[in-house]
């Protein structure tokens, strides 16, 4: 069984026992955090409305915290001496998937 949630604008096809990367939740480590919306969940048959998936839920525990890829940035404007140099490293939780549930 797998389901597709979204999570800090993005979404995510995941299944029981995963570990998923999602943008930083407001849950300490070791917590039991629902992850919804829930857009579409696949067992024996497809539930994909709205009214199919009002009961829907996906829960998981948070892991711990990880740190993504460094963005390095530069910009310029010609014949100003206007120059930036911009870094940025995202946060995220790594989130085990505990139960999927209709």
């Amino acid at each position: 069984m797998y389901a597709v949630i979204a999570s800090g604008g993005k979404q995510e096809k995941v299944a029981e026992g995963q570990q998923v990367r999602v943008e930083l939740l407001d849950a300490d480590e070791g917590a039991d955090v629902s992850l919804t919306p829930v857009m579409i969940v696949d067992g024996d048959t497809v539930r994909a409305t709205p009214d199919q998936l009002e009961g829907a839920s996906v829960t998981g525990r948070v892991v711990g915290r990880e740190l993504g890829d460094k963005i390095n940035g530069f910009t310029y404007k010609r014949r100003t001496n206007n120059r930036r140099r911009y870094g940025h490293r995202q946060q995220y939780h790594v989130v085990e998937i505990t139960s999927i549930s209709v």
